[in-house]
This record gives structure tokens, C-alpha cells and sequence, in this order.
């Protein structure tokens, strides 16, 4: 799904140079494609100093002298200031940025505004419905609801989605311009199952109640068994959507 939605923003961006780009956000997924663009230079931002670290050595024999990445949080008011980027992606950015600025989202696009020289790209999730209308989207919702227990109950602040509506109207309070957005819908996999599931067994150390997290672990095994077990019966699970937008600054 990651591809497609960046083929998206490969075809907004057209014949246009992507010149210099800040991922204001990054991670492996997202900075994998960067590496792939003709930038003149780019700078990824993380708030996890063992990211940077592992991105950093990952990535090592890629990186041009003017590459980096940096260490901080978009609460700093100085951090990037007097700098500006042709391109400046926002890679989930919105939904994770809770666990390091809790309940900064409604100012973030107005902190980014300075940074952006043409464009703004947005990619998020759309947040799940309440409810599923087929066995398939309901293991995802059960998927997704045990993995936020878990971070929970381990102590962590979970993600926190916004949908597209929300974000284009504080695209427009910030001083952006949106030329497009669109929703894609998501297929889910064997990936995303031992992903999230794998998320939540990295928590269950953190639990205070031992016994509890032993009860979990067993709630977590079941679970998966079922969920590979539907996968295999019936293919990939189509539920839920994503997001792209794309804004200027005016």
C-alpha cells in the first residue's frame, strides 16, 4: 500500500524537480523512497535517537555529505527554523507525532508552513470505523484494539488518526493551499497482522502484572492463529482507508 500511495505523490509532483526534501517524520519506508528520488539534498527528522542511529548506519553508503538526519521534536520552536525545502513529506506524521508532542496536532501544520518552499505532502490513516461489516475488517479491529491495549497497559502513548476532512481544514487555518486529496482503500496482510501483533508482544515486558502478560501472550498467540487462518482461507482483508493530500503554501 505504501507504493501506491507514494506513486501518487510521484504523479503530483510530475516533470516538477523535488530539489531539497525534509521527511518531517521519518522512518525506513518513507526514507527508502527519498533515497530513490533525484533530491539535491534531504533531511529526515526523528524524536527516537536509536532511529536516527540505525537510519544513519542503514543508510550510510546513500548519504551525501548534505543528507542527514536529525534528532528533535516539532514543539521546538527553533529546531529547522531558517531553513526551507522544495518538498516536505508528512509520512503518518500526524497520527505518531502523539507520542512524542501529545495534542500538538492542530499546530503542526503551522509549525511546518515556514519549511515549505512548493509543496506539502500529507500520507495518513484514515481512523477506523466503530464497526466492521465483514469478518475480515473485524480482525482488523480486533487486531488494532489489542495492540493499543497493549500500549496501553505497558505505560505508552498510542497513535492518534485524524481523518482527511479534519486535516484539510487546518491545512487552510495554517495558510495551505490544497490542490488535491484522496482516500485509498487499504488490503491487509500477513504483514500487518505479525506486525502489529509483534508490537504488542514487545509491550508485554512492560506490564506490571506479570500474570497478566502471560494471559496476554496466550490472547496474542490465539488471535494471530485465527487471523493467518482467515488470510489463508480467504486472501487479503480490504478494510479501512488511507490518505494523500497535497498543499502550497499561499
Amino acid at each position: 500500500m505504501g507504493d501506491q500511495l507514494f506513486a501518487q505523490l510521484e504523479a503530483w509532483q510530475g516533470d516538477d524537480d523535488w530539489g531539497s526534501v525534509l521527511d518531517a517524520g521519518t522512518g525506513d519506508h518513507s526514507l527508502s523512497w527519498i533515497l530513490g528520488l533525484p533530491t539535491e539534498r534531504w533531511t529526515a527528522v526523528t524524536g527516537d535517537a536509536r532511529r536516527k542511529a540505525r537510519l544513519e548506519e542503514r543508510y550510510a553508503d546513500r548519504m551525501r555529505p548534505e543528507d542527514r538526519v536529525v534528532v528533535g521534536n516539532w514543539r521546538d520552536p527553533v529546531m529547522l527554523h531558517d531553513e526551507r525545502y522544495d518538498v516536505v513529506l508528512a509520512d503518518y506524521l500526524i497520527g505518531a507525532i502523539d507520542g512524542f508532542a501529545p495534542y500538538f496536532q492542530d499546530q503542526l501544520m503551522a509549525r511546518l508552513r515556514p519549511l515549505v518552499r512548493g509543496r506539502l505532502y500529507i500520507i495518513g490513516l484514515e481512523p477506523y470505523p466503530d464497526r466492521a461489516h465483514s469478518p475480515g475488517g473485524a480482525l482488523i479491529l480486533e487486531v488494532a484494539r489489542l495492540r493499543d491495549a497493549c500500549i496501553l497497559l505497558a505505560g505508552h502513548r498510542c497513535y492518534r488518526e485524524y481523518p482527511m476532512d479534519w486535516i484539510v481544514r487546518q491545512l487552510g487555518l495554517s495558510g495551505f493551499m490544497v490542490d488535491d486529496a484522496m482516500k485509498i482503500p487499504i488490503l491487509y496482510g500477513e504483514r500487518f497482522i505479525k506486525g502489529q501483533l509483534g508490537v504488542c508482544r514487545r509491550k508485554l515486558p512492560h506490564f506490571k502484572d506479570e500474570a497478566l502478560a502471560r494471559q496476554m501472550e496466550q490472547h496474542i498467540n490465539a488471535l494471530e492463529a485465527r487471523a493467518l487462518e482467515h488470510l489463508e482461507r480467504v486472501g487479503r482483508i480490504r478494510f479501512g482507508e488511507d490518505h494523500v493530500i497535497v498543499a502550497r503554501p499561499v
